[in-house]
This record gives C-alpha cells, structure tokens and sequence, in this order.
C-alpha cells in the first residue's frame, strides 16, 4: 500500500475501535453502579425489613441483567481487534498487557457469571442471606474487571515497571506496571462515575413515576436514596477530578494543556477557559470565555503558576485539541449540572416540596443519560488526549497499525455501525418495556420469601401497602428519612 492508503487505513481502524469501545463503554458505566445499588439495597431490606428497599432490588435486577448481557457481547470484540487492527502493537506490548487481560478474565468474568444465576434467578430457592451474598459478589467482580481493565489501560498513559528488549516490553515489576502513576486516580474517578451514572438513571425513572403519579411510595423511596447518593458522590466526584487533574499535568502536559486550550510554550497566569473555539491551524483560541489566573490556581495552587502549552511539543505530537477540549467541557459541565440537582434537591426535601416540584422532577426525568454522556466525554479526553501515542511517549498509533486495505477496513466499521445500531435499538426498546411495566407490586413481595419467615415482615408489609394506596399517597406530601 501506498503512504495515503496506510494514513487511511489506519484513521478507519481508529474510527472503528474508538466506536465499539464507545459501544461498549455505555454498558459497564450502567452495571458496575446498578449492580452496587442492588446490593445495597438487599442489604437495607435485610437489615430493615421495609419491602421498598426488597422492590427496588427486584426491578432493577431486569434492566441489570439484559445491560449486563449487552456489556458482555459488545466487549468480546475489542480483544479481537487488537490483533487485526493494530497487530504489531499486540506483538510488541503482548507481555504486559495480555496478562493483564487474563487476570480480568479469571478474576472478575468467571465470579461474575458464577454468581449472576443465582442473583438473577434464585429467589425463592436460596436463602436470603446466600442471595444477598451472590449479589454482592457479582458487584464485587464489576469492581475487579473495572481494576484490571484500568490497570492495563492506565499503563499506556503512564508506562510503568518494564524494560524493552529486542523493541519488545517485558516486565520488571508487576507491582509497578498494575500500580502505575495514573492507575489509582483513574480507577477511583471511574468508579465513581460509574455510581453516579447508575444513580442518576434511576432518580430520573423514578421522578418520571412521580410525574405521571405512578408507584409513588416505591418512587420516593428510590428518589429520596439516590438524591442522597448524588449528594456525596458528585462533590467526591469533583474533588478526585481535581487529583486526577494535577497527575495529567505532572504525566501528560500536553494532554492538560489540550484540556486547558492553552497555546503559549509556558504560561503564567493561565485564565480558565469557560468557552473557547480552538484553532489548531493558527494556534490561538476564538471567541474566549475565561476567568483570568483560575486554570494556575486549580493546577498549581498559584495565581501565577506557569504550565506548558501546545507549542513546547511538535504539530506532530499534539493530539485534536477541539476534540480533547469541548470534550472536557462536556464532562465538567454535566457534573456541575449533577451537584445542582444534588443541592437542589436537598434544598426543596428541606422546603417539604421534594416530590411535588415538577421543574424539578422534569430536569431529574432528564437526567437519564447524563452519566453515559459524561463517562464517554471523560473517556475522549483521556484517549485523545494521549494522541498520537498508543503507549506514551514509547509507542505511536501510526507505527503499530495493521497494513489493511482500506476498503476491508471501511466494510467491517460499516458492519459494526450498523449492527451496534440494530442491538442499541433492541436494548433501549426491552429496557423502556421494563421501565413502563414498573417494579413488582407490595402483593407480590409479599408471597416471596427467600428463606426468611414472612411473619417477621408481616407490619412492614402492612404499612407499605397502606402506603402505596391512592389514598395514602394523597395526603402524604413528602417522604421523612430515607
């Protein structure tokens, strides 16, 4: 092939892989926190008794297991395409990283489907002490698949713990290539924006009940909790942001200053863009928004603190700014939008108007999708960023891509686009089915018993169901404590 057929083969093997792992992201981002959030709840309702906390488990436990599903045949792939599109980068980093996929595999995947039968299908045939156990371990096998794959993935960012003999990495040090520089930042900001994500589809499925007045105990209850989650975990969110923030600027300077917009080859009291059109062509930014010195103070906790820009590299070792910067503008954006609807929230519950806002339950039906947009905002940043290194500063994109025709390349993304389209398609029809179908009735609970005595819920049940009358929920204006 010819140098143009190379350049073009290997922009198509990157729009295919950015696109199925955009795919694929979608779905982890929903099940690490749904699967948490069900375990917490069969917590509460073991400790507690109230048969909300057993209903919220039992309904979200359908769209976990057919997102689960989906994250599971979306993600076989990506291994595949390491070896066809990017083979020499598998041959060259195989050593380190292909371990790494094993221990995910034998750690995580087979503790997950070990346990996912019994979480999905044995109530009524475990006890409820051995379902709740099964529950917390197929959560437990999300977090560990999130470890290994932000290991691996963290490595690239900020190599670590290997030597390169004959061009090839081995490793020196396990410890030092699993905990890399960027590793524990990046796991726990990933973590996090998975509960958040989890959260927030379930506060906006549960301010939509409220607005068409449906399951109205089992929708306060739901929204009262993950108000309360969003409350501690959007803040937290921010400040590991910012941690993670000042590790980029000590690794990768010039993914920050991408982030930042910032052009000068140093600069000293770097304002902080709000807005700006970047202009990679020219070098300079149009039409900026900024609060002067802010970006200094975040990054270096000085008014007058100098970063480097864009122009102290090469135009050949610059990845797309506009991408890199609108692209964390989105993410940021959402989470202050997400710590808004925190506060507000605890604002209105203090007001004793919480469930009768309906701006309020509007923006929250909203809300939806917000987490799945920021994580994949998030995750355009950190990967574009890194351009137009596939390993930093070790190993470039261009020299690692498979010598494919482009035409080959172009008909397997046109493959994918269409067939992901067609399984996004089935996916969001099953899941807004289930969602309109709402969660099982306080009757139906009521006849469950997973090795518990039925008696011992016997006034819990009671009261729910007092509560869940018409009647009930018109006089009741407001849930106490959760």
């Amino acid at each position: 092939m010819d140098f143009d057929s190379v350049q073009l083969s290997a922009i198509l093997s990157r729009i295919q892989f950015a696109f199925t792992v955009s795919f694929h992201i979608i779905f982890p981002s929903i099940t690490i926190g749904l699967a948490t959030l069900i375990a917490l709840w069969e917590g509460l309702w073991l400790k507690t008794g109230n048969p909300l906390y057993l209903q919220l488990a039992k309904f979200w436990i359908k769209p976990f297991a057919i997102t689960f599903g989906m994250g599971v045949v979306s993600g076989i792939v990506l291994s595949y395409e390491f070896g066809t599109n990017f083979s020499k980068f598998s041959e060259l980093t195989g050593a380190v990283l292909g371990p790494l996929m094993a221990y995910e595999v034998l750690t995580a995947f087979f503790l997950e489907a070990g346990f996912l039968g019994v979480m999905l299908f044995g109530w009524q045939r475990v006890s409820a002490k051995l379902h709740f156990f099964a529950s917390c371990t197929v959560a437990l096998g999300t977090w560990i698949s999130a470890f290994w794959i932000i290991a691996a993935n963290s490595w690239m960012h900020t190599p670590a713990g290997h030597v390169i003999v004959d061009g090839k990495f081995e490793v020196a040090s396990w410890l030092e290539v699993i905990f890399n520089p960027s590793m524990p930042y990046r796991l726990t900001h990933m973590l996090l924006a998975t509960f958040l994500t989890a959260t927030f589809v379930v506060m906006a499925t549960s301010a939509w009940y409220l607005r068409r007045q449906q399951h109205q105990a089992f929708a306060r209850k739901s929204l009262s909790l993950t108000l309360w989650l969003a409350l501690v975990l959007a803040p937290l969110q921010a400040v590991v942001g910012d941690f993670h923030g000042l590790n980029v600027k000590e690794h990768q300077p010039i993914k920050l200053a991408a982030m930042e917009g910032i052009w000068a080859e140093r600069e000293a009291n770097v304002p902080l863009l709000l807005f700006a059109i970047p202009d990679p062509k020219n070098e300079t930014n149009h039409f900026e928004v900024k609060i002067p010195g802010l970006a200094s103070l975040i990054l270096t906790h000085d008014w007058h603190g100098e970063l480097p820009g864009l122009k102290s590299v090469p135009k050949a070792d610059r990845p797309n700014v506009p991408l890199v910067f609108f692209s964390f503008r989105i993410m940021v954006g959402l989470g202050v939008l997400m710590i808004f609807i925190a506060v507000a929230g605890l604002w209105l519950r203090w007001r004793g108007t919480l469930y009768q806002s309906r701006w309020f339950l509007t923006l929250c039906s909203f809300m939806a999708p917000s987490g799945v947009i920021a994580v994949l905002a998030g995750w355009y940043v950190v990967e574009v960023g890194r351009q137009p290194w596939l390993v930093q500063g070790l190993v470039r994109t261009m020299d690692v891509v498979s010598p494919l025709p482009p035409e080959r390349v172009l008909l397997s993304l046109s493959l994918f686009v269409i067939t992901y389209s067609l399984l996004f398609g089935v996916y969001l029809y099953f899941f807004r089915k289930l969602i309109k179908k709402g969660p099982p009735s306080l009757d139906e609970l009521q006849q469950l018993q997973i090795g518990v005595k039925a008696s011992g819920y016997a006034v819990s049940f009671t009261k729910a169901l007092a509560a869940d009358t018409p009647q009930a929920q018109s006089n009741t204006s407001q849930e106490g404590k959760i």
